[in-house]
């Protein structure tokens, strides 16, 4: 590119460049339109085609992951790890194992993944990985034949002070640790590499919570700079894994009232609330049994739309917590004709561009997920912490640590909004905060 920076121009470079991606080339489009003013008014970074070089990862790894099912048949998997950026510390983020990955979806998260981790204020570098495979209905024996054949590669490509993969969608406690089982017995080593470890072998507590509760207290900020709080609203959720389980029990604790949760076949609609007992029924059917959501409504007699996203529940606050793209257009005007004035992604990227569009176009407060969301990876770095100085911090102190980077982000993701002409949009704000370390680390250290 030559002469001024233009984000048409720009982003045909990257469809070319990346033919078919069209999740990464989403989340591409958004930080580019967010940072056009910052490049203008610094052009050293244009300059220097800091965000060129962003958007090309420094390492793509693909591999064939075989593995023997319960019958002794061979199956056949792909893995992925895209190692984007490490201007400011070792690659972090996590491994998904869903059906519908592919490279476009791994690099659509690493990089986001970027931006997430700056945001932190924590020295973590971004990348991100996983497999299409689907541990859905498999055994634990076949999840760790898989795990233990898909670390045979990763190994080679990871380590403490390189790259520290984690937990995401498919990914959880039993797949991490099966995954550093294997790392620990290829390598002889036991070190921090993993995160989401388990807590009796190098694991933080409060991980577990930690996604669900930051986006919970991101969405606090967000209310507070109306003067308002949780108490006494209804609260929307979609999912019904680790962040969305953990948003429920920390939104009913600053007194809202939480009437969904979803799973892929459909949402259960609960206008009493999901509390006390009927918290822990969802915990243990979705850690334990791993069943669907509409046992839920089958065992308290309560409304289950199947094939359908909560988003038509009239609410104050939403809280998406599935996956990419959950909200439409339409299930955002539904949202925003039916009263809700807060929304906080809990997934990464769950709300497509004309949803957000029309969020902030009615004066939606909107925590994006690369802000929201981050809470996951902060307390993996806080992990990582832990690991290398060699104690484990009470909850309370990992709790309060994360509910601090929560109020950071949302400070500088206000205050960079602000800076560049755009006052509450903390879309545009948390892309600018996050992009601005990156860029400045990258300037500092030459053309690499």
């Amino acid at each position: 590119m030559a002469g001024q920076f233009l984000v048409d121009e720009f982003m045909n470079g990257v469809a070319a460049r990346n033919p078919g991606e069209k999740e990464f080339h989403q989340a591409v489009k958004e930080v580019a339109e967010s940072v056009e003013p910052v490049l203008k008014k610094h052009p050293e970074y244009f300059k220097a085609r800091v965000l060129d070089r962003i958007v090309e990862p420094e390492r793509q790894i693909m591999f064939r992951v075989p593995w023997v099912d319960d019958r002794g048949e061979v199956q056949l998997n792909r893995g992925f790890r895209v190692e984007f950026n490490s201007a400011i510390g070792p690659y972090k983020g996590g491994l998904r194992f869903h059906p519908s990955v592919y490279l476009g979806i791994i690099k659509f998260l690493g990089f986001e993944q970027i931006f997430k981790n700056s945001l932190t204020g924590l020295p973590m570098g971004g990348g991100k990985g996983g497999s299409d495979f689907n541990p859905k209905g498999k055994s634990d024996n076949e999840v760790m034949r898989f795990c233990q054949s898909f670390m045979f590669e990763l190994f080679r490509h990871i380590g403490p002070n390189t790259d520290v993969p984690a937990g995401d969608i498919g990914v959880g406690g039993r797949e991490i640790g099966y995954m550093y089982g294997a790392y620990k017995k290829i390598t002889n080593r036991f070190e921090s590499v993993l995160t989401g470890k388990g807590i009796n072998w190098g694991g933080s507590l409060a991980r577990p919570e930690a996604t669900g509760y930051g986006a919970v207290y991101f969405t606090e900020e967000m209310l507070k700079t109306r003067k308002d709080s949780f108490k006494g609203k209804t609260v929307v959720i979609s999912g019904s894994g680790n962040v969305a389980q953990y948003a429920v029990q920390k939104a009913t604790q600053l007194g809202g009232k939480v009437v969904t949760l979803s799973d892929s076949d459909g949402f259960i609609y609960d206008p009493s609330g999901i509390t006390g007992d009927k918290w822990k029924f969802i915990m243990e059917l979705k850690n334990v049994k791993r069943g669907r959501i509409k046992e839920y409504a089958d065992k308290f007699k309560v409304e289950y739309h199947d094939g359908q996203r909560p988003w038509s529940i009239p609410c104050q606050i939403a809280l998406p917590c599935a996956t990419q793209n959950e909200i439409d257009i339409n299930d955002a005007k539904k949202l925003v004709d039916n009263g809700c004035f807060a929304v906080a992604e809990g997934a990464n990227m769950p709300s497509t561009p004309e949803a957000v569009e029309h969020f902030i176009a009615n004066n939606v407060l909107f925590g994006p997920a690369k802000a929201a969301n981050a809470g996951g990876v902060a307390t993996s770095g806080l992990e990582m912490c832990q690991n290398h100085i060699g104690i484990s911090w009470p909850f309370e102190e990992v709790d309060r640590q994360l509910h601090q980077i929560m109020v950071n982000i949302h400070k500088n993701s206000w205050d960079a909004a602000e800076k560049y002409g755009s006052k509450g949009n903390l879309v545009v704000g948390a892309n600018i905060a996050g992009f601005v370390k990156v860029a400045d680390s990258m300037l500092d250290q030459g053309v690499i």
